[in-house]
């Protein structure tokens, strides 16, 4: 996978996202883009490569690379990503309508511990194509209009 790739999942994505939703950061490299609001990129949206090893760190069996699609919380405190992810999991259901069943709330995948996510993984022989890369667009956006109702809502 090449840096091509994800730069064409940024160039997509504010296209799928409402015009009050185009004013994010975003950060691409030859494995992944990172979208976030605001100055604290510490919580943030993005696509990812994970290669075997970060998939069998996180316990998930894999004999090629996965495409992982969502949300991350990757904050230095293990504390505060699990209270975000809290959040989360009370709107499971809302979410899942919005996002469909393959929406996974949990750990992060790969070998950093106290990060969690909020995501789905991509397998298969044609996640790098430039079809993949607006479907992944695509479904980035959907994660992020789903998301941002629950992250940027105050607590009750």
């Amino acid at each position: 996978m090449v840096r091509a790739f994800f730069d064409d999942v940024a160039d997509a994505l504010a296209g799928f996202l409402p015009p009050a939703m185009r004013g994010f950061h975003v950060r691409t490299t030859a494995n992944n883009v990172k979208v976030w609001f605001g100055t604290d990129h510490h919580e943030h949206y993005e696509v990812q490569l994970l290669p075997p090893a970060e998939q069998r760190a996180a316990g998930i069996m894999a004999t090629g690379p996965a495409l992982e699609v969502g949300f991350h919380a990757e904050h230095p405190t293990a504390a505060t990503n699990d209270k975000l992810l809290e959040r989360l999991r009370a709107r499971e259901p809302t979410l899942r309508r919005s996002l469909g069943g393959s929406l996974e709330i949990g750990p992060f995948v790969g070998r950093r511990r106290g990060w969690g996510r909020a995501s789905e993984l991509w397998h298969g022989d044609e996640i790098d194509t430039p079809e993949t890369a607006i479907e992944a667009a695509e479904r980035l956006a959907r994660y992020i209009r789903a998301i941002e109702r629950v992250r940027t809502r105050p607590e009750r």
